[in-house]
């Protein structure tokens, strides 16, 4: 496991993730550039401490996905890790649509819905990164047969952002 890394999250600390592929997607530049996109919008204009990089969101999210399949699975709810894997990276690209001040500008710029543009990305991804992928769209799109993706998806994207 030579790229494994520490990030340093100002809501949870220390993160790690168990996956390489992980830190792989999180390389890859599309999604370095969620360093320069706000989760918050134009909202620092009026409060200067709003300021929280998708980036910094999507690990967050990650992290507490990661959180909850522990909790889940130390109930015994069967969960692959494959299954735990695709929950992850749909997790940790969730918001990789998003272009600039998020949802001021959606439209404006680009005449598609932020989560058209998710799709795309995690479809370019399938290629380089295998069938995982394709699991990781069912659960984005909410299609996954096993529930416990899903809930666990959608509680995690919208606890860890206001606006998501």
């Amino acid at each position: 496991m030579g790229k494994k890394k520490l990030f340093n999250d100002p809501i949870y600390g220390l993160i790690d993730f168990k996956e390489e592929i992980i830190y792989d997607l999180i390389d890859e530049p599309h999604f370095q550039r969620l360093r320069r996109i706000k989760q918050m919008g134009l909202s620092d204009y009026v409060y200067p401490g709003a300021t929280h990089p998708r980036f910094q969101h999507a690990i967050g999210a990650t992290h507490l996905l990661d959180r909850s399949m522990d909790t889940l699975i130390s109930k015994n709810i069967e969960i692959t890790e494959e299954e735990r894997l695709a929950a992850s990276i749909a997790i940790l690209y969730h918001d990789i649509g998003h272009g600039p001040f998020s949802h001021a500008l959606e439209g404006s710029l680009i005449k598609m819905h932020h989560e058209d543009i998710t799709r795309m990305f995690i479809r370019d991804l399938a290629p380089r990164y295998g069938e995982v992928i394709e699991m990781a769209m069912d659960i984005f799109e909410g299609r996954y047969p096993k529930i416990f993706c899903t809930v666990s998806f959608l509680l995690t994207s919208t606890w860890t952002g206001w606006i998501t």
